[in-house]
């Protein structure tokens, strides 16, 4: 008999060309067209399945144990935070997963913030919906210091976007990336430096115990006046209170795409006027949406020896 796949990522359930795609290899696949899962939830539908594909659905010790049967989880998307990697290790499962599958998706979006941001695009348009004429244009992205917080796959295809626009570009990552500062004309600097020195900050970490509100009230005091700062990456790399505040009080801006609670239950951030926010949209672009969800049949494949119709 063929694998039975279950994929728990309502994203990649939803996407048609996906679901024909992976059924053409795994005609045993089943799909997650109900929402949000919970452990419980993921447990009790992959419990006749061989293997998974997930996106942001918690894969727990607790999962992991619970599921003996399941051979690989495939990843789709990039982010690795709800899975339980040492677990997986322990018990010797392959993931499979592609690091910067979407990053082009997330960049150009980080880019978007920078220049709705600037050019106080989104507040205008919210004006003028509601029949005020206010041709306040902002300031130009062109020359001002761009901070990369985090300079892996999005980090430096975010770099090389930015090349249009001049202006210094800071670098703040644990590993070195003198190469990559190098090729783009910037300087890896301590986040410190990086706090009190960009007009515009960028961050694009995993979420760890070391990144997990690394952005609250002291580094906030630390920015320049009218700073803006962008996450794409995971939402409790800010301190939503502490950001709250500081938009609050008009002293920064701020553009999210990710928050602590999704969908987001703080109402009240997310009407400050210095905000630009999305619902975690970053990695959806409809080519990043395809080429995520190959990346994760291709592992499935290359795992079990199954061939493409193509092949």
């Amino acid at each position: 008999m063929l694998p039975r796949i279950g994929v728990t990522s309502v994203s990649f359930s939803k996407n048609q060309t996906l679901r024909a795609e992976l059924l053409s290899v795994f005609p045993e696949s089943c799909f997650n067209d109900s929402g949000k899962m919970s452990e419980a939830d993921v447990i009790s539908f992959l419990a006749r399945c061989d293997a998974a594909i997930i996106g942001t659905e918690p894969v727990t010790g607790r999962v992991i144990e619970s599921l003996p049967g399941i051979g690989m989880y495939a990843k789709y998307g990039v982010g690795l935070d709800n899975i339980d990697l040492e677990v997986l290790a322990t018990r010797g499962i392959p993931l499979g997963w592609t690091g910067g599958v979407n990053r082009r998706s997330v960049s150009e979006l980080a880019l978007w913030f920078m220049l709705s941001l600037c050019r106080n695009t989104v507040h205008t348009s919210r004006q003028l919906a509601s029949g005020i004429w206010d041709k306040d244009g902002g300031r130009l992205l062109s020359g001002l210091t761009v901070g990369i917080v985090g300079c892996g796959f999005v980090g430096e295809d975010l770099l090389s976007l930015l090349s249009a626009f001049g202006g210094q570009r800071l670098i703040v990552d644990i590993e070195d990336r003198s190469g990559v500062a190098l090729r783009f004309g910037a300087r890896q600097v301590s986040y410190l430096e990086a706090l009190s020195s960009a007009d515009i900050l960028s961050f694009h970490v995993p979420l760890t115990e070391a990144t997990r509100g690394m952005l609250g009230s002291k580094e906030i005091a630390r920015l320049t006046p009218g700073a803006i700062v962008i996450n794409t990456s995971r939402g409790s790399v800010f301190d939503e209170a502490a950001l709250k505040e500081a938009l609050r009080s008009g002293r920064i801006q701020a553009g999210l795409d990710v928050y602590s609670t999704e969908p987001p239950t703080d109402l009240e951030l997310l009407a400050q006027k210095g905000l630009v926010c999305t619902p975690h949209v970053g990695g959806n672009a409809r080519e990043a949406v395809l080429a995520m969800g190959r990346s994760a049949i291709s592992h499935l494949v290359h795992h079990f020896g199954q061939k493409k119709p193509s092949d």
